[in-house]
């Protein structure tokens, strides 16, 4: 827990293989960054799948909605959902979708992103200015990298907890 600078805005997602610290960018991307801890605090991103994995661009989850493997589990129906909570708008910003940053997925909306986040396997520069970048891995990229690939895949991995690194 050295590398953590700020436990009120970092992340911790704890996958099958090992622990992924995430710094949220607040002063970026507050509404973003104030979702995804009030979702970790309420324990709704533990077990959610990971639905749409891309190998060489992106591995998508949080779909609280659809995508929780204890509950009425169904990979047809993992990312369709968000949460309870309504959308957010838009915070874009010049940060780069580089290799390890965390992105709000969405619909064609640019005011639709939810729950459901991606974390960029390469950089994905195409991709600025058109999604909310509200964080990034500072350890643990070798986990995401073996997250198993599939739109979706067969077997999904999930993330077992998801936690704000001041209350763990």
């Amino acid at each position: 827990m050295a590398d953590i600078k700020d436990p009120e805005n970092t992340i911790l997602i704890e996958l099958k293989g090992g622990t992924v610290t995430v710094e949220l960018l607040p002063d970026i991307a507050p509404k973003h960054v104030e979702r995804m801890k009030e979702l970790a605090r309420e324990g709704a991103y533990d077990n959610v799948a990971f639905h749409r994995v891309i190998d060489g661009f992106m591995a998508q989850t949080g779909d609280v909605a659809n995508g929780n493997m204890e509950k009425d589990f169904n990979i047809r129906m993992a990312g369709t959902g968000g949460s309870d909570k309504p959308d957010l708008p838009a915070e874009f910003s010049g940060i780069p979708h580089d290799r390890g940053t965390i992105g709000a997925a969405r619909s064609q909306n640019p005011d639709s992103a939810n729950s459901q986040f991606f974390i960029n396997f390469a950089d994905n520069h195409f991709l600025n200015r058109q999604y909310t970048v509200y964080g990034r891995v500072t350890s643990g990229m070798e986990h995401v990298d073996e997250i198993l690939r599939g739109e979706p895949p067969m077997d999904p991995d999930w993330m077992v907890s998801v936690k704000v690194a001041s209350d763990a």
